[in-house]
């Protein structure tokens, strides 16, 4: 999935508070693009734009095997990370992948300063569901080459009732083969019954968001497909559970930057947007082309009267706008 909003706002990516901890409710987003489908999405919300470099967390499905048509689209200072769970979608992109996308396996598209691809999901038996996710790239890589990569062999950690998966970063003293350019972790944690402490370090912020199951994060539960914000300075963290349950962990050192999120595009002001925007509707050189579409893409919605801004963090001090404040 990408951003395909047919009115997106602008989105301040610094780093998140960090003190205490923070419930992040999610947010139903409907979709615009070929077919209207509709998202749960938990980053960025308004005080956690950030968790170290993750910057945006989609929870799709479960839906339709075929319900997701996203025709070429372009991004911009970012990686899109794709992680099925359930059903298989059909990425293309402009520097020449055409791969078919399964649960198990990693798909990882550094923008750059430029990329565009496509998403369809295939029919089968199994309805389609999974997480998209995208991290924010530093400022000594925004000019990296555009590229993709596909693994479909991912380190595992065992330990006790605990079986994490390691998606990108170091987690259990492994390391995913993804690039990456900041600090940081993703791990899909997978709980048998019973109780494990999940080691943590006091540099990175995290979040954690139960994918199945029923867990209990420090003794308090966490609800079914909300995200929880865990600020800096935490050694460990204990995971319980009575039945198989699955979740899904970021982490990372706080990002420095200040960046503005529109549509598909980070920036780090408003005139990188716009030219962004710009350079998409001519066609530019700059996004490639996606094989096997023809004439057809999506075109960026229009841009915003006023001027793109990051909004500056706020401290959280009580529960609003879906966000629980503990």
């Amino acid at each position: 999935m990408s951003n395909l909003e047919i009115a997106p706002e602008e989105t301040d990516c610094t780093s998140a508070p960090t003190d205490g901890t923070l419930l992040i409710e999610a947010r139903n987003v409907p979709l615009g693009g070929v077919r209207g489908i509709t998202v749960n999405r938990t980053l960025p919300s308004r005080h956690v734009p950030t968790i170290g470099a993750w910057c945006f967390l989609d929870h799709f499905g479960p839906a339709p095997a075929d319900s997701m048509v996203v025709l070429p689209h372009p991004h911009t200072a970012l990686q899109t990370v794709t992680w099925p769970l359930s059903g298989s979608i059909h990425h293309r992109d402009s520097v020449g992948s055409d791969v078919t996308v399964r649960p198990g396996e990693l798909n990882l598209m550094t923008a750059g300063q430029g990329v565009s691809h496509s998403e369809i999901s295939l029919r089968g038996p199994d309805p389609l569901r999974g997480l998209q996710l995208w991290v924010a790239l530093p400022d000594d890589a925004l000019t990296v080459v555009p590229s993709f990569e596909q693994h479909s062999t991912l380190p595992i950690v065992e330990s006790g009732n605990l079986t994490a998966t390691v998606l990108a970063g170091e987690f259990g003293g492994v390391r995913s083969p993804a690039t990456t350019f900041t600090p940081l972790v993703g791990a899909q944690l997978s709980l048998r019954p019973g109780t494990s402490i999940v080691d943590l370090r006091r540099t990175f912020e995290y979040g954690l968001m139960v994918l199945d199951g029923a867990v209990r994060v420090d003794g308090r539960t966490l609800p079914n497909g909300s995200l929880l914000y865990l600020g800096l300075g935490h050694d460990g963290v204990e995971l319980s559970t009575a039945t198989d349950s699955r979740l899904i962990m970021l982490g990372g050192e706080p990002f420095e930057s200040e960046l503005i999120m529109w549509w598909n595009f980070i920036g780090r002001s408003h005139q990188d947007i716009l030219g962004a925007r710009q350079e998409w509707e001519d066609h530019s050189v700059r996004f490639g082309v996606v094989p096997g579409h023809g004439s057809d893409w999506i075109p960026a919605p229009p841009m915003p009267i006023t001027i793109l801004k990051p909004r500056r963090r706020s401290k959280p001090s009580r529960r609003t706008d879906g966000e629980d404040h503990r």
